[in-house]
């Protein structure tokens, strides 16, 4: 196949990374071209050659988060040598990313809150996104039921929920500016119910 135009004089993983890290700070909808080409060091027009358009970016950023920060927390999930081991492994994970860039907070979490009409596809992947970690969430409380680590009965489904609400209120609040000492007190409170 020949390829067409100049070739990219650019490392386009590099750019990707640049680009998730000015999503996660501004939001979809804060998130300027300008600021996306400014941290990407890229041009507008190859921008768009790389990226198609700022939805696209995005999604395709989201994708990147997923892969790379959000995989933390969810191998501690898995990691983790009892249930409550891996429920806290997974809440300090979510913790050390909240707290690790500016403002603060979760890319899954924050990444839009105010949804105009037209960026409802980008709301929707990161809903996808979130709803797959409440479901690995939810596969592992069910695996501690199996062992024996939950009470029989226990209401799998919305403690699933609950936990993933936590991760939500770590995000917003780090956000707002609560320090690690704060956050992890969610963490304990969190888990007491547990056991």
């Amino acid at each position: 196949m020949i390829q067409r135009g100049r070739p990219r004089s650019f490392d386009r993983d590099t750019a990707l990374h640049a680009i998730m890290k000015v999503f996660w700070a501004r939001g979809y909808e804060g998130a300027q071209l300008v600021n996306l080409t400014v941290a990407a060091g890229i041009a507008p027009p190859s921008f768009y050659a790389a990226f198609g358009s700022k939805e696209a970016a995005f999604c395709e950023a989201v994708d990147h988060y997923v892969a790379t920060v959000g995989a933390i927390p969810r191998q501690a999930l898995d990691n983790g040598a009892t249930l409550c081991d891996g429920l806290e492994g997974m809440l300090r994970a979510s913790i050390d990313i909240a707290l690790s860039i500016r403002p603060g907070g979760c890319m899954l979490i924050l990444g839009v809150v105010n949804c105009l009409p037209e960026n409802e596809l980008a709301r929707a992947h990161l809903k996808a996104a979130r709803d797959k970690t409440r479901a690995l969430i939810h596969a592992r409380l069910e695996r501690g039921l199996a062992t024996g680590e939950l009470p029989a009965g226990c209401d799998i489904q919305n403690r699933a929920a609950f936990l993933h609400g936590v991760t939500q209120m770590i995000s917003f609040q780090a956000r707002e500016g609560a320090t690690r000492t704060e956050l992890e007190a969610l963490v304990t409170l969190a888990l007491h119910p547990l056991y």
